[in-house]
């Protein structure tokens, strides 16, 4: 490795073995410019030695300076991080997964410029122009900044690009700063979000895994599109709604996007909204979340069919699995066992249709349900795990007859552990401060709760980053019988 790339503050790096090697050079000449003085003072040819010698030491100068012009320039080492790219095939950049844009040329990110162990994920779209070069000069950019880039996915536009990047970057570098260099770089509308592990997955297997998850339950779909086009609101509007019926003039039949709202209608003439205020949606993402949706529509109804047994303190034991829409029935006829009083805690005032509510709530558009069922097949037990926009709601309802037993604490566990599975920050219960049996079953989730009390209502709401329910496996991982 030469002086010339080898720089430490900016000035080469000097070591003691050449000091050591000029020193001898010096001595050297010193003893052999005796010699020819010596050779030329008192020998017959000494002009013609003195000549000869001249001509060799010009020539010997001469190479030197080519050679130290043609050899002598190698790019150095500086504070953009570039480094040669020859070693990596490709072209790209180190540690890039290319995805939907091709391989970008002319931009190189040096390996070693951020720690893995110590770096920042960030996720950043910005919109650059649909020219060539301009995601290269981008590229370099971000190379100047010392950030790495993971992924690349772009989203073609009528008048331009959005590029959506994973970037690995210096912890001391702020968002805000990452920023600014891309809009010197002809970025526009740059958008940046701090990012995790689970974003490392490449685009088409998390969308693979979406669409697997979305065909094994139809409950999926809400939480599948939540996870395929990031945080954003999603309402399930039923058919029946005012709500979806002033959207049948204004939204065909494969739905649309405007900006910030996209609109994807359901096979039972429903509307799936779906709002992110903080990103407009592009067409590439439309046209995935309708894919998701036409792969639901096609496998029609589906629950997964699975259940657990539980023994009860006195010995009986309840079958517990999830419900559905077939389930109607049955669970009308549990609600006509209830007195009054529990109905009314449940539902926070009279029941006047039970059919709407319960058309609502089994519905796979909008959550999950677990029922709880004698050995003669009877519903004793409903509990909800409700999707509410980027909300999570729980709620349960157990027979008089069957309460006390145990019954709802155990549902809750299961609709929590769901919820975790799901990716839910929290779940919120809403309820009457005199209804003790669903304030014990949230305190003994084990969770961190916070309780706030409107006209009456207690609303307990369990913050699920903490250590999460383990206490009983996944209901959809166990089959026991």
């Amino acid at each position: 490795m030469s002086d010339v790339t080898r720089v430490k503050h900016g000035r080469p790096v000097h070591h003691w073995r050449r000091d050591l090697v000029e020193l001898a050079a010096l001595f050297t000449a010193v003893t052999v410019a005796d010699a020819v003085a010596n050779l030329i003072g008192h020998g017959p040819g000494g002009p013609a030695l003195l000549v000869i010698s001249a001509v060799v030491l010009l020539a010997t100068a001469g190479f030197h300076v080519w050679w130290a012009r043609r050899h002598g320039h190698a790019p150095p080492t500086s504070d953009t991080g570039a480094r040669d790219a020859a070693p990596h095939t490709g072209g790209t950049a180190p540690g890039r997964q290319e995805q939907g844009g091709g391989p970008v040329q002319g931009a190189v990110v040096d390996e070693g410029s951020v720690d893995p162990a110590h770096g920042t994920l960030w996720r950043m779209r910005t919109t650059v122009r649909d020219e060539p070069g301009s995601l290269a000069v981008l590229c370099t950019a971000l190379a100047r900044l010392r950030v790495d880039i993971l992924s690349l996915q772009t989203h073609p536009l009528a008048d331009g690009t959005v590029d959506e990047f994973l970037l690995r970057a210096p912890q001391e570098l702020p968002a805000a700063e990452l920023s600014r260099g891309v809009a010197g770089a002809g970025g526009s509308g740059t958008w940046v979000e701090r990012a995790d592990a689970h974003d490392l997955v490449d685009a088409p297997t998390r969308i693979l895994g979406l669409a697997t998850r979305t065909a094994l339950d139809a409950a999926e779909l809400p939480l599948s599109l939540r996870q395929l086009l990031g945080r954003c609101t999603i309402r399930s509007l039923p058919a029946s709604s005012p709500a979806a019926r002033a959207d049948d003039d204004g939204t065909p039949v494969e739905g649309g996007y405007d900006g910030t709202a996209m609109r994807l209608r359901t096979p039972e003439g429903g509307v799936i909204t779906v709002e992110r205020p903080y990103l407009p949606f592009t067409p590439t993402e439309f046209a995935r979340a309708r894919a998701l949706v036409e792969l639901d529509t096609r496998l029609g109804p589906r629950v997964p069919r699975a259940h657990d047994m539980l023994t009860l303190p006195q010995g009986n034991e309840v079958k517990v699995r999830r419900a559905d829409l077939s389930d109607v029935a049955a669970a009308k006829a549990m609600h006509e066992r209830c007195s009054q009083r529990t109905l009314s805690m449940r539902y926070h005032g009279p029941v006047a249709d039970v059919d709407r509510y319960l058309n609502h709530l089994l519905g796979p558009r909008f959550g999950r349900t677990l029922a709880a069922q004698t050995a003669s097949g009877r519903i004793v037990a409903l509990g909800h795990l409700l999707w509410d926009g980027d909300e999570t709601e729980v709620a349960l309802l157990v027979e008089d007859d069957w309460q006390r037993r145990g019954i709802g604490a155990d549902l809750l566990g299961r609709l929590v552990t769901m919820a975790v599975e799901a990716g839910c920050a929290s779940v919120y219960a809403v309820t009457q401060a005199s209804n003790t049996g669903m304030v014990a079953a949230m305190r003994g989730l084990g969770l961190p709760l916070d309780y706030q009390i409107e006209e009456g209502t207690l609303v307990v709401t369990a913050r699920l980053d903490a250590t999460p329910v383990a206490s009983r496996p996944p209901y959809e991982q166990a089959e026991r019988r």
